[in-house]
This record gives structure tokens, sequence and C-alpha cells, in this order.
């Protein structure tokens, strides 16, 4: 039993097949610790739960209606349009429930880290077909889960509730069960697996408030003591966002303090979809896991190492004639020491940097998006520009999990970049010091400096000269730089002969430089998806960056808080058109809203046409059949006419005596 949990915590230690997973499983066999039979198997219940899962899919799909009649519905017709498709979660446009979706994602990132262990396939197959088997795996996952986001996004919410409170209660009994009444574990000891898994139990915990919440609100709703939500399209910060463009910015603004100009301001009219938040949150916790590994799996490898010292060291005592060998034990000792205080440092920050770079990806989405809106594009490559609608769509379904395979894989790449500065630095400044050498160490080390002072103070010089000799004054004093222009022609030529050769040389290293500089920066931004890794013009190279640009570039057609606000306006409108009555009486004129009845109009016809009867010969009807049956002459003739009479009905109305009626005539 306790074999199988040790892969389920640690999958990504026995997932790949080479020397480091025989060294794994021989550390984790030399471990001794009692078994513990609790009589649960996390793995087993996983495929059990998919029962129950398909159980509450269906019933949820039972009570949506299909919008679209289909051609089951002639046949079946007893079904009403039943059984329509069940959304986990509006992946492009929902704004709402971000949190609890968010901690959705917690709650199955201890199935998603499954996917990686070796014990989830429960039979051998071969190496062709293990990746169908891992395609299989991953949608029974992905259904299993289910449950929590169908739960979340239902328009039955009482329902929902219900069933979210009973599925995420037995995830919580059996996950509490298994962790505290078996907490010890074979890679970091006591309360292994409390370390691990609060974080799921957390999530679930708090998905159970969530559903009791949607419950009890849900019931508030049915006894009409609270308005249900409102179904506009338009979410408030997106008002409030068109609203702060329509207003006129005030010229005195509050000065920003110094965390919002140099870390991150906040925006109350900026949210970011659920989506974004369940990736950071499943990030964080994966990394949180891959550290967990990262710290046990030193540990163990650190201590055989030891242990192969103390044999070595046993090796040496025992024969005399390896004298040379004997003289590299100290030696050894201290690199194994040095090593294992690094690789524990940079541990921490590895860790530290991958947060905070999960952190700034979030800001950088906002800004992107920002830009979109504003209409900037120039950040954008111009060859992805032009991507397909396709492409960019389909990026929204690859961010989420390329950007958590490339959070962890960067943690270790950066990790091992921290470990080997780290170790450099300790050889080149510490050691020598504690040993006593730190008089050469300074003179090789002022050696270096000098060298690189005089490389870099040749360019400064080189800029100097050029900046007061070859370029012509200023066209203005109020001009900050002088204008390109050269002056002294002969003496700048005389200028690039000489220092041609001292270049050439100084190229050499620069060039060297240059591709240290590449690898490091690139190995540094391997995990920041949203900045890409190649030079300019080679952009498509990069897959992350496509699918983040993709991406980005999908949300700002879906999401574009104006846009939006428009097409609510227009469904409003719509809506209004739609339900106003085609007939008003003289007494209800005040509640049918502005003419938009048929009646309202043909009033208003009638009335222009009687005061204008020359305008019946323009309309439409009267020209067509005109047309047919008329000349040119006659139809000319036929308006003089119409003019004439409509003159003379209105010369006559105007000199009609005036009837004034009395009290006493009045019937």
């Amino acid at each position: 039993m306790e074999q199988v949990d040790e892969n389920l915590y640690f999958p990504f230690l026995f997932r790949v097949e080479t020397l480091s997973d025989r060294f794994s499983y021989v550390c984790l066999s030399s471990s001794v610790v009692v078994d513990c039979q609790n009589g649960i198997y996390l793995d087993v219940f996983l495929h059990v739960s998919l029962v129950s899962a398909v159980l509450i899919t269906v019933v949820l799909s039972f009570l949506q209606r299909r919008a679209n009649i289909q051609s089951i519905d002639h046949k079946l017709p007893f079904l009403r349009g039943r059984f329509a498709i069940v959304i986990p979660l509006d992946t492009t446009g929902s704004l709402s429930n971000r949190w609890s979706y968010g901690f959705a994602f917690g709650a199955v990132s201890y199935s998603v880290l499954l996917l990686f262990s070796e014990t989830y396939i429960p039979f051998s197959v071969p190496n062709w077909a293990k990746a169908v088997v891992y395609l299989i795996g991953a949608l029974e996952v992905g259904l299993v889960n289910f449950p929590f986001f169908a739960c979340l996004s239902t328009p039955f919410r009482t329902v929902g509730a219900v069933l979210g409170i009973l599925y995420s209660l037995s995830w919580i009994i059996v996950t509490v069960w298994d962790t505290f009444t078996c907490p010890d574990g074979k890679i970091l000891g006591k309360n292994q697996k409390i370390v691990v898994q609060w974080p799921c139990i957390l999530s679930l915990v708090f998905l159970l408030g969530r559903f009791f919440y949607m419950l009890i609100k849900g019931v508030r709703i049915q006894l009409e003591l609270e308005p249900p939500d409102s179904d506009e399209m338009v979410d408030k910060h997106q008002l409030q966002h068109v609203k702060r463009l329509l207003m006129k910015t005030s010229s005195d603004k509050e000065p920003l303090s110094w965390f919002q100009r140099t870390v991150y301001e906040w925006d109350p009219h900026f949210k970011f979809p659920n989506r974004i938040i369940g990736t950071a949150i499943i990030s964080v916790i994966g990394l949180y896991a891959m550290t967990l590994a990262d710290y046990s799996l030193s540990s163990l490898a650190f201590g055989h190492v030891d242990s192969w010292k103390e044999t070595l060291k046993q090796l040496v005592t025992s024969c005399n004639q390896t004298q040379a060998l004997g003289g590299m034990i100290p030696q050894l000792e201290e690199f194994i020491d040095v090593a294992r205080k690094t690789w524990l440092a940079t541990t921490v920050f590895a860790s530290l940097n991958s947060v905070v770079y999960t952190l700034h990806v979030l800001a950088c989405y906002r800004k992107h998006l920002k830009r979109l809106w504003k209409g900037e594009k120039g950040f954008i490559p111009e060859k992805l520009h032009t991507a397909k609608s396709a492409t960019n769509l389909a990026s929204i379904a690859r961010y989420s999990g390329w950007q958590i395979a490339f959070t962890l894989w960067g943690y270790l790449i950066v990790h091992f970049i921290h470990f080997l500065v780290a170790l450099l630095f300790v050889y080149i400044f510490v050691i020598p010091i504690q040993h006593g050498r730190a008089v050469s160490m300074l003179k090789s080390l002022g050696t270096v400096i000098l060298t690189i002072g005089l490389v870099i103070g040749t360019v400064i010089l080189q800029m100097v000269l050029v900046q007061i000799f070859f370029l012509q004054d200023k066209l203005s004093p109020t001009d900050k730089y002088k204008p390109l222009a050269i002056n002294n022609k002969k003496a700048f030529d005389c200028f690039n002969y000489f220092f041609f050769f001292y270049n050439v040389v100084m190229g050499f290293s620069t060039c060297i430089l240059r591709l240290i500089l590449s690898v490091v920066v690139g190995t540094w931004l391997v995990s920041r998806i949203d900045r890409t890794i190649m030079q300019r013009g080679y952009e498509k190279m990069d897959a992350g960056y496509r699918t983040w640009i993709g991406m980005i570039i999908a949300d700002h057609y879906h999401n574009n808080p104006t846009m939006v606000c428009f097409c609510q306006l227009l469904i409003s409108n719509t809506r209004e058109k739609q339900t106003t009555r085609s007939y008003v009486t003289f007494d209800s004129t005040a509640a049918d809203g502005p003419g938009n009845s048929r009646a309202k109009r043909r009033w208003a016809l009638f009335y222009t046409l009687l005061r204008n009867p020359h305008l019946i010969l323009h309309r439409k009807h009267h020209l067509s059949s005109a047309a047919l049956n008329l000349s040119a002459a006659q139809m000319d003739t036929a308006v003089r006419a119409w003019v004439m009479t409509s003159q003379l009905q209105i010369q006559q109305s105007v000199l009609l005596p005036e009837i004034i009626v009395t009290q006493e005539d009045d019937c």
C-alpha cells in the first residue's frame, strides 16, 4: 500500500525510465518504514468515482434543454429537448465564480499529477501503446473531476449544489481518512501525506462551503426572499471600464506609490478569467509538490553519496599505496558539503523565482489585453498579426496545460542554473577566503576586472570621441542630443581605420559574451511563456509564445468591454422591441414606450401624406405601378395635378369660416 502511495504523491520521480529512476527506487527501498494498511487505495477510489461522476453528468444533462430541435427530438418526442450538453466552465467569456473555479482546479491537481505516475496504469502495456493509454487516462481523470465544475456552472442551482455537496464530501472523507490514518511515508518520513495533501484538502473544503452557499441562495431565490441573478452579457466591472473611458480625465490625479509603479497597480475595473486563475493555482500547487520532491530526492541522493564516500575512505585506509587517492578525500568531502548547502539554498530561490514568474504572467496578461483594447498591436510580431482564427481559438485550449508544464520545467532548469552559478561563486570567492588564499584571489579578480574594464572603457572612449569631435553642433540649445551629421569627415575616416584592427579583436570576446548572455537569459526565461526566447523574425519557431499571442488575441475579440457593452445595448433594444405591444389606446401612451408600435407608425404616415399629398406619387408601390402604365409625360401631368389639388385643398381649408361651439349647442 505504501509504495503505491509514494508513486501517487511524487509521480514525476518515476516517469523517466533512466538510471535516475533505478537510483530513486534503490533510495526508496532502503528506507525502513512500517507499511500502513487502512483499507483505502486512492488510485482505486479514483477509478470507482467514475460511476458516480457519470451519473451526476447524466442528471445535469437531463435537466437542461437543447436550444435547437434535433432529429432525435422527432424520433423521441417524450424527451422534449432534454439531455443537452453540460458545460463544465466557460473558458472564453465567464468572469463569475472565478475563485470557486480556481479552487476546483486546486482540488483536481492531485489527479493531474497522478497522470504522470507509473502506477496509474494497473497493467503492463508495450511502449508504443503508452501514448494511447495515457490519452484514455486523461479522459478518465477529466470525467472523474467533471462534477466539480459542472455543479458550479449549472443553471439549476439547487440540484447542482446538492450533487456537489455529496460528491465533494465523499472525496473529502476518503482523502482525509487516508491522510490521517497513514500519515507517514518513505520519502519525507513522518507526516508526509499531510504535508503533500493539504492543498488538495483545503480546496475540497472550500468547494464544499461554496456548494452550501449555492444551496442556501437557491432556496432563498425559490422562496422569493432574494432576486435571481441577472442574465446580462456585460459585467459590472466592464460597465465601469467603459464609463471611465467616456469620462473626462482629471488633471489632479493622485501620484502612484512605489509599489504601484514598480510592482503592481490594482485595477478594480479588470478581472482575470477563471481559466487564468485556475492555471495560476495549479502552477503554484505543482511547484509546491515539485519542491518537496526536489528536496526529498536531493537529500536521499546526497545521503548515498556520503555512503559512497565512506566506502572510498575505508578503501583508502586499507590500501597504503593509494596516497594520491587519499589526498582527494578531503576535497571530495568539501565538494559534497558545498554542493549540499548550495543545492538547498538554490531550491528556495528557484521556488520563489517560479512563483514570482507565475504572478508576473498575470500582470503581463492584463497589460497586453489593455494594449489590445487601446488598439496597440506594436508589441505583437508582424508575422503573428495575421494568424488563422482556428490557431488563435485553439490557443485558449492549449494555454493552461502548456503554462503549467512550462512552469514546472522552468523550475527544474532555473534551479540547475542557479546551482551552477552559486557553485561557481563559492569556489571563486568563498573557498579561497576560507583557505587563506584571499590575496591571490583578489589579484586574479583584479586582472579580470581590469581586462573587462579596459574593453568597456575603449567602447566608451570611442563614443565620447565621436560625440565631441565628429558630430555637428546642436540645432537648438534646447535639443538633448546632437544631430546625426558628420563633422571633420577626414579625421573620422582615419579614426575608423585605426580602430578597425582593435575592434576585430574585441569582436571575438563580444561574440562569446553575446552567446553566454543568450544562453543564460534564454534558460532563465524558459518558463515565461509571455516572452519569446527567439530573436526577432523567428518568433514563429517559439510554440509557447505563439500560444500566448493567440490566446490574448482570442480573449480580446471575445471579452473587449466596449464591444460587450455595445452588444448588450443591441440585445436590450431588440428585447424592448419584441416585448412592446402592437396596438395602443389613447389612454396608454405612457406605458408603451417611444413610438415602436405599427399603429403609431401608420398614423404618422397617414398624417404626413394628408398634409403633403404630392408625396403619394413618390411611394414605392406607386412608382412601380406608374412605371408600367404611364409614360414620362403622363407622370409629369399627374404630378402637377396632385400638386394643384393639394394647394387648392389647403387654400380652401384656410378660407373656411371658424365655427364657434357654445356650451348650449354642445351635445
